[in-house]
């Protein structure tokens, strides 16, 4: 599924986090690979720091590792895309075959462990990989993850999920966290400049053409209903359009966290002649698109009805990292300016 995975871990009781814990035996003394074969990575030359490593995460929990961390544990999507990016790849990740559909940015290399989905993952299968740092998604310290993963005598670091408040900062904050785990400071600034690059262009871009209001969505099919979900003020993809030069037309209500609402097609009736963009990723659990086709109050939308209803390319992870990040200006950009 294309949720964020810890939302609903939140309300989940703990024993999920247990799920077959020491069912599963890895070849624990195996190297893990120190680069990711990405193109990217091929002539990476950034220094990387053999230092000890002290931190504070985004909880404020200290995290302290005799040197950065070499085999390194995933459990949600934009942290497994951002270790890639620092040219590491990671011994263990959650839900990989999920990551390769939601996630494009950054290609997972062959022989890297599945440790299950998102919501449970399986820690006996993880701690057979021998990590020596845990990287998760939480929304606060006393997330039942972090406890769980506190109890094995392993660095856990923890990342804030979202933040409405920042979404493009928080971005950058989780992003440079792990390069500060794993040595890779060097090779973060070089990303992040890439993305900040690619916003500057991205806004000239844009500036060229007459588009001045836009509204971003997914959704998803459930008992023959489309549910709609905007991304307004606060949201990932809501503030890269914004930084682009576009208003956000969606004003109703969002989450805190991470800016997303929900409506209706009714609801969506009401965002004047704002350009539509949405998720061109497929739902093997239902085509939002195709239902929404069906409906002629949908098919009578201006933007809809104009041709201006735009679905991004496949594979464009909409809480991701910075090289997610580029993705969606070039989205954004490729789909306004062809």
């Amino acid at each position: 599924m294309k949720t964020r995975s810890i939302a609903a871990a939140l309300t989940a009781p703990l024993a999920l986090f247990l799920v077959a814990c020491g069912t599963t035996e890895t070849d624990a003394d195996s190297e893990a690979p120190a680069a990711n074969d990405s193109a990217d990575c091929a002539d990476d030359e950034t220094s990387t720091s053999t230092d000890p490593v002290s931190l504070t995460d985004s909880f404020g929990r200290t995290v302290e590792l005799d040197k950065p961390a070499e085999r390194v544990a995933v459990l949600e999507w934009q942290q497994t895309e951002d270790v890639l990016s620092l040219c590491l790849t990671p011994v263990a990740v959650a839900d990989a075959e999920g990551y390769a559909t939601w996630d494009t940015a950054e290609e997972l290399p062959d022989g890297v462990q599945d440790v299950g989905t998102r919501q449970e993952p399986n820690l006996g299968t993880l701690f057979d990989t021998d990590p020596d740092l845990v990287i998760v998604e939480a929304y606060s310290a006393e997330d039942d993850i972090i406890k769980q993963l506190e109890k094995y005598d392993v660095p856990v670091l923890a990342t804030k999920g979202a933040d409405a408040a920042d979404p493009i900062g928080n971005m950058i904050t989780t992003f440079e966290l792990i390069a500060q785990a794993t040595g890779r400071s060097d090779r973060a600034a070089e990303v992040v400049a890439d993305f900040e690059d690619a916003l500057a262009e991205g806004k000239e871009a844009v500036a060229a053409t007459d588009v001045e209001e836009f509204v971003y969505f997914d959704g998803w099919v459930q008992g023959g209903n489309v549910a709609i979900r905007p991304f307004g003020q606060g949201s990932f993809l809501g503030e890269i359009g914004e930084e682009l030069g576009m208003t956000n037309a969606w004003t109703g209500k969002v989450d805190e966290a991470y800016g997303l609402g929900q409506t209706d097609i009714e609801g969506m009736t009401k965002v004047g002649d704002a350009t539509f963009f949405h998720t061109g990723t497929y739902d093997p659990e239902g085509d939002v698109m195709t239902e929404l086709a069906k409906n002629k109050v949908w098919e009578s939308i201006p933007a809809v009805a104009e041709g201006r209803d735009y679905a991004f390319p496949p594979g464009i992870w909409t809480f991701g990292g910075p090289r997610s990040g580029e993705q969606v200006i070039d989205a954004y950009v490729d789909l306004l300016t062809d």
